[in-house]
């Protein structure tokens, strides 16, 4: 996963209104579930969509 797969999307939106892009992207790369899932509550991201993503993350672990 990176940052294409998200362009447009509310949640980096939402992450960017906090500041929180490049910490998402980091935590992505590290597959540290907990802290983006944190990243995304704390930028109030809807637990639906934190859900999508996460999930996202699964199936894209190991393919970067």
């Amino acid at each position: 996963m990176d940052e294409k797969d998200f362009e447009g999307t509310l949640v980096l939106e939402k992450l960017a209104e906090i500041g929180r892009i490049d910490a998402f992207f980091e935590a992505i790369d590290a597959d540290d579930f907990g802290k983006a899932k944190s990243l995304m509550k704390r930028a109030g991201v809807d637990a639906e969509t934190i859900s999508m993503v996460l999930k996202k993350m699964h199936q894209a672990d190991g393919e970067h």
